[in-house]
């Protein structure tokens, strides 16, 4: 058969995989293995927004096919959203699209506008599908590092003055996973000034605008000045509202750039289920007390693993959002990199974490922790750490 699949070989191995593989032999030799990798939710979707699902379902008329850009009054409610918490106008008609999961969304939009040839800049580490949407789509990838004791906008100056041809576009993602790096919202408004000198589109991913911890509050891309003219932003329901298996994103921002993902995903979708799409309207305009209990567990979670870290001897920066903890590898064991390291916690420590090296090349040096286990579990994997590193 001739060589075929070009798009899939230029993919690479999917580093998760070789610890996941792991995790599931353990596991079946009889081993409680605390799976601290896949960012998962582990608690239930808010009672009332799953009875709203539940009500919808039942009535025949939502059982048929739905429109590809999401009904008018979710996207109505998304935009509410942005007006009630960032101060932010959007037209629900021309700015807003609902997406089945951001993931879905960030893909078809790489899809829509990004051709062969066409250089795109991400930040590394990053979320995979960030650069590999770009992949997938034909485009190349040039990356800038996101370094704690790095300037960031000296490097995306750099990338973009020895990149040619000149990038089309950046992809950014603050409260950021993995690194947890926040920003505020003067960080935006460089980045908004930076791709309108240069005629970049940027597409911000705010996945975890609402996991924020010791008052710091994650802003909106598009809070900054002329931020519509240059880009969109994604956000979903996923961790704010325990929604993970929903699937249920948005974008808004730029009616250019929103077109285009509304028009390739009318060929490519009729949009979600109905009932879920309503049952999502509640969890935009119900109460949200539970977004600020489900905050307010991943803090305490945060503290559970980092005080159990720090008895072992391995002393973590506390983040500031997010639903995970960066930890730079302890010295001892830097030289490992970061997916040995994380095969020597499965068998040492029956932790499982996700190899900084999955998230770019200067992950290496990190691992990832998801904080999807309740504090008994994490403090129970903090123990387990510390005898692990003991021995080594």
């Amino acid at each position: 058969m001739p060589e075929r699949f070009a798009r899939i070989k230029r993919l690479p191995p999917y580093v998760f995989g070789i610890v996941n593989a792991m995790k599931i032999d353990a596991r079946r030799r009889g081993e409680d293995v605390i799976d601290l990798g896949m960012g998962n939710p582990d608690q239930a979707t808010p009672r009332h927004i799953v009875d709203k699902l539940l009500e919808a379902a039942q009535n025949p008329k939502n059982h048929r096919y739905s429109a590809s850009k999401g009904i008018t009054r979710l996207r109505s409610a998304i935009c509410d959203r942005y007006k009630k918490l960032f101060g932010v106008d959007l037209d629900p008609e021309t700015e807003a699209v609902v997406t089945i999961g951001s993931k879905e969304g960030l893909s078809h939009l790489a899809l829509a506008t990004v051709e062969p040839g066409d250089v795109v800049l991400t930040t590394t580490p990053a979320y995979p599908i960030h650069p590999y949407s770009v992949i997938i789509a034909g485009g190349e990838v040039r990356s800038v590092p996101l370094r704690k004791d790095g300037d960031f906008f000296a490097d995306l100056e750099d990338a973009f003055k020895h990149t040619w041809p000149r990038p089309k576009m950046l992809i950014i993602n603050f409260p950021n996973n993995p690194t947890t790096a926040v920003v505020d919202v003067g960080f935006f408004q460089k980045i908004a000034d930076f791709a309108r000198e240069n005629n970049i589109i940027v597409v911000h991913d705010l996945a975890y605008a609402d996991l924020n911890f010791d008052g710091y509050k994650a802003p909106s891309f598009l809070q900054a000045k002329g931020a519509k003219d240059v880009g969109v932003e994604f956000f979903s329901l996923t961790k704010s509202y325990n929604m993970a298996g929903w699937r249920v994103g948005f974008c808004v921002g730029n009616k250019e750039v929103v077109g285009a993902l509304v028009k390739i995903k009318s060929y490519l979708d009729y949009g979600m289920f109905q009932p879920i799409q309503i049952a999502s309207i509640i969890a935009l305009n119900g109460p949200q007390r539970c977004v600020k209990q489900i905050s307010d567990m991943y803090q305490s979670r945060r503290d559970a693993l980092i005080g159990g870290l720090a008895k072992a001897g391995w002393n973590v920066e506390k983040p500031k959002a997010t639903m995970f903890v960066w930890a730079e590898i302890p010295e001892p064991f830097r030289k490992m990199g970061s997916l040995e390291f994380s095969k020597l916690l499965i068998k040492q420590a029956k932790v499982a974490v996700s190899p900084g090296i999955g998230f770019g090349e200067y992950g290496d040096h990190h691992v990832r922790f998801a904080l999807i286990e309740n504090e008994q579990r994490l403090r129970q994997a903090a123990r387990g750490i510390r005898k692990a590193l003991q021995k080594g």
